[in-house]
């Protein structure tokens, strides 16, 4: 862990230890469309000094948490994750790109609602390919994600979508006394 402020590289870029992937978690709390300076002066920044840290650490690979694309709502959070997302291009790093559309986890019960309404939209043809992109994933899959992205870096560009996130599992090893996982 590396304390700093996360919107200036300077507080905490040489405090960056070498290691195989820098994970980004920075960005506004509840994103909600009325909050698109925010994102501007949060998501962007945080983004923009972790990537001037991470390339002065010389990491060999990024991973960031985006946000599905195309959406029919939350323009502008859609519009500055592209931002981050090309601004993680132009640096050359070499990077992983999760693209969750909500993350179902504590405190968030009404979505789970929605759950079968997106099921039966996956089943439609007409539907399908939207279902899927902007479909829910819940937190355990989101942290497998994460967890099976810092363990397999890619070179080049990766882009993890929901299906994507759904199908990454990380599973215990059998004896809880052991430290040891494995990926499917």
């Amino acid at each position: 862990m590396v304390i700093g402020d996360a919107l200036e590289a300077s507080s905490f870029s040489r405090n960056v230890p070498e290691c195989d992937s820098f994970v980004h978690l920075v960005g506004v709390a509840h994103p909600a469309p009325w909050k698109e300076k925010q994102f501007r002066a949060v998501d962007k920044k945080s983004l923009e000094a972790s990537v001037t840290a991470a390339m002065r650490a010389a990491i060999p690979h990024f991973v960031y948490v985006s946000v599905a694309q195309p959406a029919p709502v939350m323009r502008a959070y859609q519009q500055v994750r592209r931002e981050c997302e090309a601004t993680l291009a132009q640096a050359g790093l070499n990077r992983t790109i999760l693209r969750p559309w909500y993350v179902l986890g504590p405190g968030h019960l009404w979505p789970y609602a929605l759950v079968p309404v997106y099921r039966t939209l996956e089943l439609l043809p007409h539907t399908r390919e939207a279902a899927l992109r902007l479909g829910m994933v819940t937190l355990r899959q989101m942290t497998d994600a994460l967890i099976w992205s810092t363990e397999h870096p890619v070179t080049g560009a990766r882009v993890l979508d929901v299906p994507a996130i759904r199908s990454v599992q990380v599973r215990s090893a059998p004896n809880p006394n052991k430290d040891a996982v494995s990926y499917s």
